[in-house]
């Protein structure tokens, strides 16, 4: 999909602007969302995720993923892989299930998908046909999805996808993911209002952030927009700012750690914007975690899983 249009790009009228629109993530607004476990709590109080990553070779991804979301408290993970791949999950994380797919990639769905309260989709995932028509009959459950990677990549080169997006879900692209989402989204009249863009599809981080809070308002899922202080934008217009991370972050892996780790939180039963915005928060707090133990240039996604944990000072 092509990024370039013609025209001079402007900001879309009606928008509010930074300081009127954006709210910075504390420490606050995160620990009010996680409330004292009962003390008779037991594993189908909190959710059954399901992560659908990694093909036969990127299994990195999935075992990342995974890792995150028995961090995020929920009471049930399954890992669908490729049934030849499926020992790296066994030894990895013994305390996840893992669902067997037949071909050496995302090829069926699990059976009975009623079991699970949602599913994280994407990271290692690969752009086959065969990936992609599981990736639609996925969608089309309806079960609140954190999309991610290749599960966005293959929603942009297919544009009717996006009306099949579950409410409540989630969406966290960088910006080379998001440049592809939002391409095909003027293109196809999902979004309106941004055809002047010229070249790069936004002028500067402002129109950014008002042309993935147009998504999300089109889509009904939240965009979360991967980077320094990350953005949660939200159907109903809200913008919150992550105040965590630091640059150390910037390497292979640390996305799918955030998608497992948001995927267990909706799991949970939390709602997509309070899911995406605890996430980012602790997320970018393990990667300080991180930096302080490793430094910036040489910690990675592994430290950062090694690093995250629901807890408050």
């Amino acid at each position: 999909m092509d990024d370039v249009f013609s025209g001079n790009c402007g900001t879309q009228s009606g928008i509010a602007t930074e300081t009127e629109q954006d709210r910075m993530i504390g420490e606050e607004d995160v620990r009010k969302l996680f409330p004292t476990r009962a003390p008779d709590a037991h594993k189908g109080d909190f959710g059954h995720v399901l992560v659908v990553a990694g093909k036969q070779g990127m299994m990195g991804a999935s075992i990342l993923a995974a890792g995150a979301a028995l961090k995020s408290g929920c009471g049930l993970v399954t890992v669908h892989v490729p049934a030849a791949e499926r020992l790296s999950i066994h030894i990895t994380h013994p305390s996840a299930m893992v669902s067997a797919d037949p071909e050496d990639c995302f090829s069926v769905l699990p059976a009975d998908m009623s079991r699970y309260t949602a599913a994280g989709v994407g990271p290692g995932l690969g752009r086959s046909e065969q990936t992609a028509a599981a990736l639609i009959r996925l969608l089309e459950t309806g079960l609140p999805l954190v999309l991610d990677a290749d599960a966005l990549n293959i929603i942009s080169s297919r544009p009717d996808c996006f009306g099949m997006i579950p409410g409540g879900s989630v969406l966290t692209p960088h910006a080379g993911e998001l440049r592809r989402l939002l391409s095909s989204a003027i293109l196809s009249g999902v979004i309106s209002g941004f055809r002047e863009c010229a070249g790069t599809v936004w002028a500067d981080e402002e129109q950014k952030k008002q042309m993935a809070s147009a998504l999300a308002a089109a889509t009904g899922a939240v965009v979360v927009v991967k980077g320094h202080n990350t953005a949660v934008c939200t159907p109903d217009g809200r913008r919150m700012l992550n105040t965590t991370g630091n640059p150390g972050m910037a390497k292979g892996g640390s996305g799918d750690v955030l998608t497992g780790f948001i995927a267990g939180l909706l799991a949970r039963g939390f709602a997509a914007g309070d899911a995406a915005m605890a996430g980012v928060w602790l997320h970018g707090r393990a990667g300080d975690c991180a930096a302080a133990e490793s430094g910036e240039e040489s910690m990675n996604a592994s430290d950062i899983l090694s690093c995250l944990k629901i807890s408050f000072s």
